[in-house]
Protein backbone atom coordinates (compact mmCIF):
# COMPACT_ATOMS: atom_id res chain seq x y z
CA UNK A 1 0.00 0.00 0.00
CA UNK A 2 1.42 3.38 -0.99
CA UNK A 3 0.84 6.66 0.71
CA UNK A 4 -1.40 9.07 -1.15
CA UNK A 5 0.46 12.10 -2.49
CA UNK A 6 0.28 15.20 -0.35
CA UNK A 7 -1.82 18.12 -1.59
CA UNK A 8 0.35 20.78 -3.26
CA UNK A 9 -0.30 23.32 -0.50
CA UNK A 10 1.09 21.01 2.21
CA UNK A 11 4.55 21.67 0.79
CA UNK A 12 4.34 25.26 2.08
CA UNK A 13 3.58 26.80 5.48
CA UNK A 14 -0.01 27.73 6.22
CA UNK A 15 -0.71 31.45 5.86
CA UNK A 16 -0.64 33.31 9.17
CA UNK A 17 -2.86 36.10 7.88
CA UNK A 18 -6.43 36.07 6.62
CA UNK A 19 -6.59 38.77 3.99
CA UNK A 20 -9.74 40.92 3.93
CA UNK A 21 -12.35 40.47 1.23
CA UNK A 22 -12.81 42.83 -1.70
CA UNK A 23 -16.33 42.92 -3.06
CA UNK A 24 -16.84 42.48 -6.78
CA UNK A 25 -18.42 45.96 -6.82
CA UNK A 26 -15.21 47.45 -5.44
CA UNK A 27 -13.14 45.44 -7.92
CA UNK A 28 -15.32 46.50 -10.86
CA UNK A 29 -14.97 50.18 -9.91
CA UNK A 30 -11.19 49.77 -9.64
CA UNK A 31 -10.60 47.80 -12.86
CA UNK A 32 -9.33 50.82 -14.75
CA UNK A 33 -7.11 51.87 -11.85
CA UNK A 34 -3.44 51.08 -11.93
CA UNK A 35 -3.56 50.77 -8.16
CA UNK A 36 -5.38 47.38 -8.31
CA UNK A 37 -3.96 44.14 -9.63
CA UNK A 38 -6.21 41.10 -9.90
CA UNK A 39 -4.44 37.75 -9.67
CA UNK A 40 -6.18 34.64 -11.00
CA UNK A 41 -4.64 31.69 -9.15
CA UNK A 42 -6.45 28.98 -11.11
CA UNK A 43 -4.22 26.59 -13.04
CA UNK A 44 -6.07 24.62 -15.68
CA UNK A 45 -9.60 25.50 -14.67
CA UNK A 46 -9.52 28.95 -16.21
CA UNK A 47 -11.89 27.80 -18.93
CA UNK A 48 -14.78 30.14 -19.47
CA UNK A 49 -12.71 33.29 -19.25
CA UNK A 50 -10.92 35.51 -16.79
CA UNK A 51 -11.39 39.06 -15.52
CA UNK A 52 -9.81 41.61 -17.86
CA UNK A 53 -6.34 42.63 -16.84
CA UNK A 54 -5.87 39.71 -14.43
CA UNK A 55 -2.48 38.15 -14.05
CA UNK A 56 -2.53 34.32 -13.98
CA UNK A 57 -0.22 32.96 -11.29
CA UNK A 58 -1.31 29.38 -10.48
CA UNK A 59 -1.63 28.73 -6.75
CA UNK A 60 0.64 25.68 -6.77
CA UNK A 61 3.61 27.86 -7.72
CA UNK A 62 2.60 31.16 -6.11
CA UNK A 63 4.36 30.76 -2.76
CA UNK A 64 7.76 30.68 -4.45
CA UNK A 65 6.92 33.79 -6.49
CA UNK A 66 5.59 36.07 -3.73
CA UNK A 67 8.74 38.19 -3.62
CA UNK A 68 8.72 38.74 -7.37
CA UNK A 69 5.07 39.84 -7.31
CA UNK A 70 5.77 42.14 -4.37
CA UNK A 71 8.70 43.75 -6.17
CA UNK A 72 6.69 44.22 -9.37
CA UNK A 73 3.82 45.79 -7.44
CA UNK A 74 6.15 48.18 -5.62
CA UNK A 75 7.76 49.28 -8.89
CA UNK A 76 4.39 49.73 -10.63
CA UNK A 77 2.72 51.62 -7.76
CA UNK A 78 0.09 48.91 -7.19
CA UNK A 79 -1.67 49.50 -3.85
CA UNK A 80 -4.10 46.56 -3.78
CA UNK A 81 -3.65 42.98 -4.97
CA UNK A 82 -6.85 40.90 -5.04
CA UNK A 83 -6.56 37.13 -5.53
CA UNK A 84 -9.30 34.88 -6.84
CA UNK A 85 -9.95 31.31 -7.86
CA UNK A 86 -13.21 29.55 -8.72
CA UNK A 87 -15.18 30.51 -5.61
CA UNK A 88 -12.42 32.11 -3.52
CA UNK A 89 -12.81 29.44 -0.85
CA UNK A 90 -9.41 27.73 -1.13
CA UNK A 91 -6.64 28.81 -3.44
CA UNK A 92 -7.57 32.50 -3.54
CA UNK A 93 -7.62 33.02 0.25
CA UNK A 94 -4.51 30.87 0.70
CA UNK A 95 -2.51 32.95 -1.82
CA UNK A 96 -3.80 36.26 -0.48
CA UNK A 97 -2.81 35.10 3.01
CA UNK A 98 0.69 34.18 1.85
CA UNK A 99 1.03 37.53 0.12
CA UNK A 100 -0.25 39.38 3.20
CA UNK A 101 2.31 37.49 5.30
CA UNK A 102 5.07 38.52 2.89
CA UNK A 103 3.95 42.15 2.97
CA UNK A 104 3.95 42.10 6.80
CA UNK A 105 7.39 40.45 6.91
CA UNK A 106 8.74 43.17 4.61
CA UNK A 107 7.40 45.90 6.90
CA UNK A 108 5.50 47.50 4.03
CA UNK A 109 2.26 49.37 4.67
CA UNK A 110 1.65 50.60 1.12
CA UNK A 111 0.34 47.38 -0.46
CA UNK A 112 -2.76 45.52 0.67
CA UNK A 113 -3.49 41.87 -0.07
CA UNK A 114 -7.17 40.98 -0.59
CA UNK A 115 -9.38 38.09 -1.66
CA UNK A 116 -12.03 38.73 -4.31
CA UNK A 117 -15.30 37.75 -2.66
CA UNK A 118 -17.10 34.95 -4.51
CA UNK A 119 -14.25 34.35 -6.97
CA UNK A 120 -14.79 34.14 -10.70
CA UNK A 121 -18.06 32.21 -10.22
CA UNK A 122 -19.51 35.08 -8.18
CA UNK A 123 -18.27 37.54 -10.80
CA UNK A 124 -20.08 35.67 -13.57
CA UNK A 125 -23.28 35.21 -11.51
CA UNK A 126 -23.43 38.99 -11.02
CA UNK A 127 -24.43 39.34 -14.68
CA UNK A 128 -23.68 41.29 -17.81
CA UNK A 129 -22.04 44.31 -16.21
CA UNK A 130 -19.38 41.92 -14.90
CA UNK A 131 -19.11 39.43 -17.77
CA UNK A 132 -18.49 42.36 -20.14
CA UNK A 133 -15.30 42.89 -18.17
CA UNK A 134 -13.94 39.42 -18.96
CA UNK A 135 -11.49 38.19 -21.56
CA UNK A 136 -12.51 34.96 -23.27
CA UNK A 137 -15.95 34.84 -21.64
CA UNK A 138 -17.78 31.67 -22.71
CA UNK A 139 -21.43 31.77 -21.55
CA UNK A 140 -21.95 28.09 -22.36
CA UNK A 141 -19.20 27.05 -19.94
CA UNK A 142 -20.81 28.86 -17.01
CA UNK A 143 -24.24 27.25 -17.41
CA UNK A 144 -23.02 24.19 -15.51
CA UNK A 145 -22.80 26.31 -12.34
CA UNK A 146 -26.31 27.75 -12.47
Amino acid sequence: MTDAPKPWHDAFPSPQTTAPLMTREEALQSLSSYELLLVDVRRTDFEGGTIKGSLNLPAHSFYMNRAVLFDLCKRAGVKKVAFYCGSSNGRGPRCSGWFADYIAESGDDQIQSLTLEGGIKGWVKAGGLYTQQMDGFEPEYWRQFE
